[in-house]
């Protein structure tokens, strides 16, 4: 769909203006004009979910406006093959019995097979029929019971159980690197004098940096495209491919655009909601990417942030997108550029990945990785040879 924006009118917009109005973002008044308190909402709404704030309703937006129209209990919830319910009743209830202790996976608002055995687990233990679904039975007997996990946030006491026994050895480990656009879609495209610097081009060079360097230190490493590839991959595309290959990591490299071209700074992002809903690991390893490119750069620090892209929200592994500086600014252009610069951000996210299987107790300092020493120690270890 085209995307809906300030100024737009009919139907479309009047449905947008209704779902606004059922969220208490927007106050009851017919009309089917997108004015400046439509814009408003859909800004709000749009951060509280972890959409890129643009006031625009395209696709991405409009799904996260189609999905909160459900309330948990408003409907009964099964899985469904091939069509999935989708909402943020969904949501909820996955919310709700990752509280409880059941694995649910990632809370991404997709009733789908695992959602299904959690649910059917929960009915087993109450006494209720197994059949997966949540229906007005399932709904009563969730609403009687509390928590069961203490100590932690469920996910995050799992993710961070699974990396405590991986061990610290990078050798064995899958890592899938996605460089951002490809297929004609270009990205941010900037011309410079007789050359033409696109965010797809460079990206896409330095993903085939790191895959050198990573399976350098022994990780199985996977790229999401080639340099030309057919066509482009939506975040969805990228996200059930790096599933299919059982990665243990995702890192998407993309570049920003402003028409400021004061803009500048390197920015990673992870999954989140606006409620505190967190990858957690996912969350540390944007912190560590982060905190390394900025150390070894000297590149402005834009900090990490929470977002739902499909990307993030799909993915079953930690996974963060780094967006690597502006094409659009002279400074940072000038940098990414130099391909002594990107063999920085390539160290610096080897270094990061490294410190990522270090337990906390034993972690290093920022910086302090010499990561030219991974490949020696990969050399010298017994498997190796």
């Amino acid at each position: 769909m085209r995307s809906i924006r300030r100024g737009d009118s009919g139907p479309a917009v009047a449905e947008i203006r209704s779902i606004l109005v059922g969220l208490e973002l927007l106050s009851e008044e017919e009309s089917d004009v997108f004015d400046e308190a439509t814009d408003t909402a859909v800004r709000a709404f749009q951060q509280s979910r972890g959409i890129g704030v643009d006031g625009l309703v395209g696709d991405e937006t409009w799904g996260a406006l189609d999905a909160a129209r459900w309330r948990l209990g408003a409907r009964t919830l099964f899985h469904s093959v091939p069509n999935a319910l989708v909402g943020e009743d969904v949501r909820t209830l996955q919310e709700r019995l990752l509280e409880m202790g059941y694995d649910t996976g990632r809370a991404d608002s997709i009733y789908g097979a695992r959602t299904a055995r959690a649910v059917a687990q929960f009915q087993r233990e109450v006494g209720l029929t197994q059949d997966g679904s949540c229906g007005p039975h399932t709904m009563k007997a969730l609403r009687r019971l509390g928590r069961k996990v203490v100590g932690g946030r469920p996910q995050w006491l799992r993710e961070a159980e699974a990396f405590r026994q991986a061990g610290t050895n990078l050798m064995g480990k899958t890592i899938v690197i996605d460089p951002g656009h490809g297929g004609g879609d270009l990205g941010v495209v900037v011309p410079e004098g007789p050359l033409r610097w696109t965010e797809a081009d460079l990206v896409f060079d330095l993903a085939a940096r790191l895959e050198g360097r990573l399976a350098a230190a022994g990780m199985r490493v996977h790229l999401t495209r080639g340099p030309h590839p057919a066509q482009s991959m939506t975040g969805a595309e990228r996200a059930t491919l790096a599933n299919s290959l059982g990665a243990d990591l995702l890192i998407s490299l993309h570049l920003d655009g402003h028409e400021n071209d004061a803009a500048h700074g390197v920015a990673t992002y992870h999954y989140g909601t606006g409620n505190g809903l967190s990858s957690t690991v996912g969350e540390r390893l944007a912190n560590l990417v982060q905190r390394e490119i900025v150390v070894r750069t000297g590149t402005r620090d834009c900090r990490i942030h929470a977002k739902t892209w499909e990307l993030l929200r799909l993915t079953r592994m930690p996974a963060v997108r780094v967006d690597l500086g502006y094409l659009t600014s002279p400074t940072d252009r000038d940098r990414l550029v130099n391909p002594l610069f990107r063999e920085q951000i390539v160290e610096a996210i080897l270094a990061a990945v490294q410190r990522m299987y270090y337990p906390v107790e034993i972690d290093v300092p920022t910086g302090s990785i010499d990561v030219r020493q991974l490949r020696v120690a990969l050399a010298s270890s017994p498997r190796s040879a």
